[in-house]
Parts: C-alpha cells; structure tokens; sequence
C-alpha cells in the first residue's frame, strides 16, 4: 500500500532565526520546536528518508511548520520564502521518489505571495502552497489575498490551511486563566488552532471566495478542524448569507480533509459521511506524531475500508488531486 503523506512539516535555521528576531515570532509556541522535534525538523536528509521508511511512509509532502512567514515583516517574508522554496525543490531534486512540497508564501505581502505561489509551481514544480490562516489581523479572506487564491485557481493546486494560534486579545478573552504553560496548550493543540484554521474555511465561504473561483480547492487537517462535524449547524448560515451554493455543497466541492495523525476511525467515518471518499487524504503531522511501529499504515489497515477506498486515502486521491493540468 502506496502511503503519500502531505502534511510533513520542517523548518530551517533561518526561519527559525527570524522568528527568534521577531516583535511576534512564535508567539509562546517556540518550545513546541525544540529537542529532538527540533532537530527532526531540520533534517530534510537521511534521518528523515530513515524514519519515513520505519513508518512505512513511501512520499512526503514537505511543508514549513507554523507559523510559517506570517509573522515577520514583508521584505524578509519575500526573501525568506524564495530561498525556502528553492530549498524544497532541490531536496525534491536530490530524492524525486520520496518527497514534494507545498511553497511557503510570503504572506505579509499579499501581491507578492501570488506571484511567489505562480513561480513555485511553474518553475519549481511544487504542488501548491500551506498558509497558517490569518496574518497579522488580517483573515484569509481578506480582499489582499484574492490575488493568490486565484492563482491557485488558476494552476490547479490547492492551498492547504494550517492552524497557528488565535490572536493574542482572542487568547485572553477563552484561553487564559490557567498558567502560561495550560493557556499556550489550550490555546493550541488543545483546541485554539483547530477552531482558528476552520474558521478561515467558513469566513472563505461566507466571503464568496468559492463563488469566485469555484475550482479552488482547500485542505484542512485534524480531520476538518472541528468544522467538519458542526456542519449541522452551518448549514443555517445558508439562510441569511449571499451564497450560490448551499453551504454543505462547498465542503463537497471545494475542501479535502487529512487526519494530521489523528488515528480515530470515528472521525474517519464522519469525514466519509460529509465529503465522501474521493476527499479524505492521508498525513501523518510528522515529526509532532511521529510514533514508532507504522501506527498510521495499521490504522489504514484496520479501518474497515474497501481495498478501493483504502488506496484512495492512501495514495488516489492526492494523486487525483493534482492530476488536472499538472504533469
């Protein structure tokens, strides 16, 4: 069984640098990235290629680990992600078998990220972008970021929407109250980035960012961060927004669900039941949940899946997906 995984993340010292530099930087999460996660995520080399082969993982999708550029200044975030890039597509260059990558955005300068995005995939041959959700106080779907979603439209490539932590006055009103440590980690993986990346999702839709482009397609982790399962309810927002489309046909139509190593065959099948087979795609949030003794491939295994639709997770449909227009 073929296992493509896309949410793969690493950093390199000099983005780890810049955000040691910045006013914003990680916001608390730098010691997220320390020790041997640290040292996991800086390698793009034979640690890495060692540790894929014990998990039984045959391709990762390389990705820079949040919050990615959006937290340092326009300049630096522009050299910063033409350098990371160019980075990504030699480390391809180096083991074409093994990986591929999404591109790095410069963020901070909206103009620039479209036409960052536009070079990665036609000169570098990357195979879309990862984006931390908000930048600064501005959300996803800002009209400064139109430009780079519809370059993505465009090209065919999605864009993946990855969580960072709320906004510092969003983490004193709800995350607060406990001790710094309690606070950053319910801020974070505790829940606070899952409802901070679906989020984005939703606003795109009530924004008609899908009616513009309707073929622009979204990846959200962490099986739909949160999102996916209060479809329910969002489905009322039908009634009072502008829309084209009902809202539970852009989930169908317009976003890709991964499990981010969430290996919980009850939110597999919820993910089945709202955006079907043919849009759930495999990711093991190496190295955050990286475990010894291929826990993703068994679960794979183990999930009462068809042969069909267990290739289709595997493999099949991050295949599909870039398919279009693509190689």
């Amino acid at each position: 069984m073929k296992l493509i995984a896309i949410e793969e993340h690493f950093v390199t010292p000099d983005i780890a640098n810049a955000w040691e530099s910045s006013a914003i930087g990680q916001e608390g999460t730098s010691s997220f990235d320390q020790g041997e996660v640290g040292q996991r995520l800086e390698d793009l080399g034979e640690g890495r290629l060692s540790l894929m082969d014990e998990s039984g993982v045959d391709v990762q999708v390389l990705s820079v680990t949040t919050p990615a550029l959006h937290n340092l200044d326009a300049e630096e975030s522009v050299r910063l992600a033409r350098e990371t890039n160019d980075l990504v597509a030699a480390t391809i260059a180096q083991n074409p078998a093994r990986f591929q990558g999404f591109a790095v955005l410069p963020m901070p300068s909206p103009d620039e990220a479209a036409l960052e995005l536009e070079r990665a995939v036609t000169k570098l041959r990357l195979v879309g972008a990862m984006v931390c959700g908000r930048t600064r106080d501005k959300n996803l779907d800002h009209p400064d970021f139109l430009s780079m979603f519809e370059t993505a439209a465009k090209l065919s490539v999605p864009i993946f929407v990855h969580p960072q932590i709320p906004q510092a006055a969003v983490r004193a009103a709800y995350y607060s109250g406990f001790g710094e440590r309690v606070d950053t980690a319910l801020a974070t993986f505790g829940l606070g980035w899952h409802y901070e990346a679906g989020i984005q999702f939703v606003r795109l839709i009530l924004a008609g960012v899908f009616d513009r482009f309707p073929n622009l397609q979204i990846i959200l982790g962490h099986w739909g961060e949160i999102v996916l399962f209060y479809l329910e309810r969002l489905k009322s927002l039908g009634r009072v927004a502008k829309l084209e489309r009902p809202v539970e046909e852009y989930f169908r139509s317009n976003l890709y669900v991964t499990p981010s190593g969430m290996w919980s065959e009850s939110y597999l099948q919820r993910a089945l039941e709202i955006v079907g087979t043919e849009r759930i795609l495999f990711s093991t949030d190496y190295p955050y949940q990286y475990r010894p003794g291929q826990p993703g491939r068994s679960f794979l295994l183990n999930a009462g899946l068809s042969s069909e639709v267990r290739g289709l997770v595997a493999h099949g449909n991050w295949e599909r997906l870039l398919s279009p227009g693509r190689w």
